[in-house]
């Protein structure tokens, strides 16, 4: 008798597993841990934002593979510890993916436990040394520094000439990444380094390091540091009366640095991968929505998280199942191209490690605004704006017998 009840209960158990496996695969869930709050609030709110505004036009066009995605959203506070114990969650949520942290420093702890459970992780963090540690779970929505920083040094070296620049960076795993790669970019170059000049993440008083830039006498500045910091910088800057080319990568000009420095940031020039000032169809239109949803016009990151779900789309409509470890395998040669996938903004292509490669742009502030100067091509343009393949065939009917 007792071994009877016994059966039955295993019986029961498993009929409840079952049913709970069937009902975890109705939905698609995204774990999109950000910064919402702390140094990476501005950055982690708007890739949250382009996050939820491409689930929301998937779902409503019917879902991935006819599935809903269901996001879970949680606030890293920008503190990697944070993130870490956010993964952690999110994978005993058994998510499907998982879109954050934007910050490097984040990413770099935090993804040892996406790369555990073998769930895909995409990121908007541009240290190199994200993906030079040979996980296959971790994908950019952006560019790699080793890819920005060699645009950047052509343009200080070849249009603008520059003899020698000041280096104001911060230290961080961001910046002490950019600050290696534009070091190496320069040095087959004519452009000199003057000076480094070290700065901390959330730094209020750039004073100190504006009058190291001024008296190493550059022929111009090179500011290296997040979105805040950087109004911070173009400030003081203009208050010392610099007069000289200031150059940056995407921190430096993005919608928000433009608000926070005001006057101070006209002149300013960037190299971005992303800017919703793009001359490209696509761009625009996810500008205007992005601008009707949320009120306010997006930065790079709002294009990331939102093109960063729709390359997660395609790729699973490439393997035509959902299955976490062939999703991240077929990313790692993924081509997508907007007359296939509008949603993905501009044409792309994924390497082995995660990186991806597409235009980019140079930008200049002009009278409070950002302007593209000239649209860059990506480093391999045959494998980016080579047409995409097929989705995955469906298995052919058994033979009649």
């Amino acid at each position: 008798m007792q071994k009877r009840n016994t059966l039955k209960l295993i019986a029961a158990c498993a009929m409840l597993m079952g049913a709970s496996s069937a009902f975890s695969q109705e939905v698609i869930k995204i774990a999109n841990i950000v910064e919402l709050s702390g140094g990476g609030a501005s950055a982690g709110t708007n890739f949250k934002n382009g996050v939820e505004l491409a689930v929301k036009e998937i779902n409503a066009a019917g879902g991935v593979l006819g599935k809903k995605i269901q996001t879970i959203t949680s606030d890293t506070q920008s503190n990697p510890g944070v993130a870490k114990g956010l993964t952690q969650k999110a994978v005993d949520d058994e998510v499907f993916a998982i879109f954050g942290p934007v910050f490097s420093g984040s990413i770099m702890v935090s993804m040892a436990e996406s790369r555990k459970a073998e769930i895909p992780n995409f990121t908007g963090g541009e240290a190199a040394s994200i993906t030079m540690q040979g996980n296959p779970y971790i994908f950019r929505t952006s560019f790699t520094q080793a890819t920005a920083m060699p645009k950047v040094a052509r343009y200080m070296s070849e249009q603008a000439k520059l003899k020698n620049i000041a280096i104001i960076y911060v230290n961080n795993d961001f910046g002490k990444g950019g600050l290696d790669m534009i070091k190496k970019a320069l040095a087959t170059s004519s452009t000199k380094i003057a000076a480094e000049i070290s700065t901390d993440a959330g730094q209020v008083d750039f004073s100190a390091a504006v009058l190291k830039a001024k008296q190493s006498n550059a022929d111009g500045v090179f500011v290296y540091t997040n979105e805040e910091e950087s109004a911070r910088a173009l400030r003081e800057l203009r208050k010392q009366g610099w007069n000289k080319p200031i150059v940056g990568e995407t921190t430096l000009t993005g919608q928000k640095v433009i608000e926070l420095a005001g006057e101070a940031a006209n002149g300013a020039v960037a190299h971005v991968g992303l800017t919703v000032d793009a001359p490209i169809p696509a761009v625009r239109a996810f500008r205007a929505k992005f601008e009707r949803e949320y009120k306010y016009i997006s930065d790079h990151n709002g294009m990331k998280g939102y093109s960063g779900i729709y390359t997660l789309k395609a790729a699973i409509e490439k393997v035509g199942k959902l299955d976490r470890k062939a999703v991240a395998n077929a990313m790692h040669s993924l081509v997508v191209t907007t007359d296939k996938e509008p949603g993905i903004l501009m044409n792309v292509a994924f390497d082995k490690n995660g990186d991806l490669d597409r235009e980019s742009f140079l930008v200049e502030v002009k009278n409070g605004k950002q302007e593209v100067v000239a649209t860059l091509p990506p480093l391999n343009p045959i494998a980016v704006n080579k047409p995409a393949a097929a989705p995955a065939a469906k298995p052919a009917a058994p033979a009649k017998k």
